[in-house]
C-alpha cells in the first residue's frame, strides 16, 4: 500500500500543537494545504467533516468529506476518505519528546485500484503538501 510521510519537531507542548491542529476553523491563519469548508462540523469520532485541500499553490482546491475514524485528544487524529476505486487514510500523531517539545507526524496511506492510475500524478505534490503543512504548523505554534 503506497504511503506518504512527514514529521517535524515543534518547540511547544503537545497540547498547544493539538489545539492548532484540531481547531480547523483557525486553519486559515496558517494552513495552506487543508481548508475547513464547514466550521460548524468539529472533529468528532464517527462523523464526517467537509474539507478541501490544495496540493500546490497553482492548483484549484479539491473538496472531500472524510469520516473521522479515531480521535484521541493530544495524541492522534485519523480520518478516511473513499471514492470509487480509491481510499485515502490520513493520520496525525503527536509524540512528546521532551519538555515543550513535540514530534508531529502526518502520514497518508493510499489504496484501491484507481490509486495505480492517480498516484504517479499525485505523489510528489501530495508529499509537498504534507511537508508544507508541517512547516506551517510548526511556525504557527512556535510563534504563538
Amino acid at each position: 500500500m503506497p504511503s506518504l510521510y512527514t514529521e517535524i519537531e515543534i518547540q511547544a507542548a503537545k497540547s498547544l500543537v493539538w489545539q492548532a491542529l484540531v481547531h480547523k476553523e483557525k486553519w486559515l491563519h496558517w494552513n495552506t494545504f487543508l481548508y475547513d469548508r464547514n466550521p460548524e462540523m468539529p472533529f468528532k469520532q464517527g462523523h464526517t467533516v467537509q474539507l478541501s485541500l490544495k496540493r500546490v499553490s497553482a492548483e484549484a482546491e479539491t473538496e472531500f468529506e472524510p469520516r473521522i475514524l479515531f480521535l484521541q485528544p493530544n495524541v492522534c487524529l485519523r480520518w478516511i476518505y473513499t471514492a470509487p476505486g480509491f481510499r485515502s487514510e490520513h493520520q496525525f500523531e503527536l509524540q512528546e519528546i521532551g519538555q515543550n517539545r513535540t514530534k508531529y507526524i502526518h502520514q497518508e496511506r493510499l489504496s484501491g485500484p484507481m490509486t495505480v492510475l492517480f498516484l504517479p500524478f499525485l505523489r510528489q505534490d501530495e508529499q509537498q503538501g504534507l511537508r508544507r503543512m508541517a512547516r506551517q504548523l510548526k511556525r504557527y505554534v512556535e510563534q504563538a
